[in-house]
């Protein structure tokens, strides 16, 4: 019996809400077993699993859309499934776990969508978030890589993340990711750490962090769970990929429009004394965190060794908006889609 009677359709809070179905995947005896899509529901594991215990636990977070097919009718675009699985594989690899074959992964992902369908919201600016993810199931309290493991797909209705610009602090004691460790991969441990700098930094009023580099406190990396870019002297500029850095997805996908735009790019340091320089002489005019969740974030006040510096208030139409608005009508079908991201399901 489906559950969609009990969605309010329009308070989609993020999270809330779960499809009818979910996919499941088990690896064991050094093999990938038969993947199944079952009803939504509890797990049943073992409290001694080695993910609740030791932090062998992955995941990623992809959109799909409501678009109009090419040659009529409508369809469901999952946005850059390839980019996806690839970093997943990444994670894995990092964290000593098997990668899930392509075919488990990008199947399940079709065959889940295609089932529940009727969960894909139709209002602007909504979609269905779809969480793949791994974790390690072997039954045993000893530091080790797991020997059995579960891979499981999910999704969940979501609506817009951040509506208004958000406030954010520069953290200069607490770090994200230092080198050498896993902040190019998407797991949970990473999350888990930044937990307490974020809440402290909420019980100052803001909304979260700047992240800095680990070694000098002074380069800019991410903003809380999102890459981050700012418009500086009519450039866009972002922090370039390390090991310390995520390599978003949303992050990629704007960068090539901001190139299709016409748009001035460059990857490269953003030290914390050239944004306090750019806020006194003009220069700034957008920052904004970016992601699969909140896609642009705009960010509308930075505090900076206990100062807060205000950006400009929007005019007309900035950087932000533009690549925003070309992503969306890449994914719905609107714009011709160049790079092959969309990954359609009848």
């Amino acid at each position: 019996m489906t559950r969609l009677h009990e969605v309010d359709w329009n308070n989609l809070e993020f999270g809330k809400y779960f499809t009818d179905h979910m996919l499941i995947c088990d690896y064991a005896d050094d093999a990938w077993q038969q993947p199944a899509i079952v009803p939504f529901g509890d797990f049943q594991i073992s409290p001694v699993a080695l993910a609740l215990h030791y932090g062998q636990t992955i995941f990623e977070g992809m959109k799909a859309f409501r678009m109009e097919a090419p040659s009529g009718g409508e369809v469901i675009n999952i946005f850059r499934v390839e980019k996806h699985y690839n970093r997943m594989a990444l994670s894995s690899e990092r964290l000593c776990m098997p990668v899930v074959p392509r075919e488990v992964f990008t199947d399940g992902l079709r065959r889940l969508v295609e089932l529940d369908k009727a969960w894909v919201p139709r209002m602007e600016g909504s979609a269905l978030y779809i969480r793949p993810f791994m974790i390690a199931t072997e039954a045993r309290l000893r530091v080790k890589v797991s020997s059995s493991y579960r891979f499981a797909i999910v999704a969940t209705p979501v609506g817009a993340y951040f509506e208004q610009p958000i406030r954010v602090k520069v953290e200069r004691t607490f770090v994200r990711a230092a080198r050498g460790g896993t902040g190019y991969a998407k797991c949970g441990g990473n999350y888990g750490a930044a937990m307490y700098p974020t809440q402290r930094a909420r019980e100052e009023g803001y909304d979260g962090v700047l992240w800095t580099d680990a070694k000098e406190n002074r380069f800019i990396e991410e903003s809380g769970a999102m890459n981050v870019m700012f418009v500086l002297d009519g450039v866009l500029v972002t922090p370039p990929l390390s090991d310390s850095i995520l390599d978003g997805v949303t992050r990629d996908s704007l960068l090539k429009i901001a190139e299709r735009l016409g748009v001035s790019v460059a990857e490269r340091p953003v030290d914390v004394e050239e944004l306090k320089a750019a806020f006194a002489c003009g220069q700034i005019s957008e920052a904004f965190g970016t992601g699969t969740a909140a896609v642009i974030s705009p960010i509308g006040m930075i505090g900076i060794d206990g100062v807060d510096y205000a950006l400009p208030a929007p005019g007309k139409p900035g950087v932000g908006t533009r690549l925003k608005e070309m992503l969306e009508k890449i994914r719905h079908g609107r714009e011709t889609d160049v790079e092959n991201w969309n990954f359609l399901v009848k």
